[in-house]
């Protein structure tokens, strides 16, 4: 059993084209994901998926896996389900997703992760959320929050804020925000992505709930960092203005 992080990472970004190329500080930001990834201790292998070759040449030249894969995938999901199959890893083994749009990803953070996959093995898939109680969060669309059971599992993803409190009380609502890092068992990631869309996951536009749909359990582990992906040019100046004091 081994642990393998795949990076999916395509170029042609509605909002953003050239992403993964955009430069933070001088050097692409595909290259700021791997460097935080090589810092965790609880990955075996690192690897690149993308269809675009000017992406994996870069990889290429950081000696990092580089994965060609197919332009017609519909998700990251589906080209991290390619790349997995290319890598011929085992059923046992373990895929963490981490996107190439997530340049302040911390060590920390996915070695939360994968701690809690690996502790509950009969769940196949474990995502992260982040406890806060930033009310703008709570009620922004864009911020993804998610409620669990008393043992850690995901009862439901959404866009709307959850958990409602119906009687106002003292203290600002604490919730789980959902951040964007997935691990899943190898021979689930085939079975997750074969899965047909779902009627909440079309409406929420939430991949997530595909697997809830299907009756299939995701474990919660708590993130010890917050964490804002780049979707646009804007969300890259105020990255880079504050990396400018240091990245985090």
């Amino acid at each position: 059993m081994s642990v393998t992080a795949i990076v999916p990472a395509r170029y042609a970004s509605s909002r953003f084209p050239g992403k993964p190329l955009a430069l933070i500080l001088g050097k692409p930001m595909i290259q700021w994901v791997v460097k935080r990834l090589e810092s965790c201790a609880t990955l075996n292998r690192i690897a690149v998926a993308s269809d675009d070759e000017r992406i994996l040449n870069v990889v290429r030249s950081l000696d990092v896996e580089a994965v060609p894969t197919r332009s017609d995938h519909l998700s990251g999901t589906d080209r991290l389900a390619e790349a997995a199959q290319k890598l011929g890893l085992t059923p046992t083994d373990w895929v963490v997703n981490v996107q190439g749009d997530e340049p302040e990803v911390d060590a920390a953070m996915v070695d939360s992760l994968v701690r809690t996959a690996l502790e509950h093995p009969d769940t196949p898939m474990a995502t992260l959320a982040y406890p806060t109680d930033d009310r703008e969060a709570y009620m922004d669309p864009n911020v993804v929050k998610v409620v669990t059971d008393l043992n850690g599992r995901a009862f439901y993803f959404s866009r709307a804020p959850i958990p409602h409190r119906r009687d106002a009380g003292p203290e600002p609502l604490r919730f789980l925000k959902h951040l964007g890092f997935y691990c899943y068992r190898a021979d689930f990631l085939q079975i997750f992505a074969a899965l047909p869309p779902t009627p909440l996951e079309l409406t929420e536009k939430l991949e997530q709930l595909r697997a809830l749909e299907h009756g299939y359990s995701i474990q919660v582990g708590l993130s010890p960092k917050d964490s804002c992906g780049i979707d646009t040019p804007e969300d890259l100046m105020r990255l880079e203005s504050r990396w400018h004091k240091g990245p985090s």
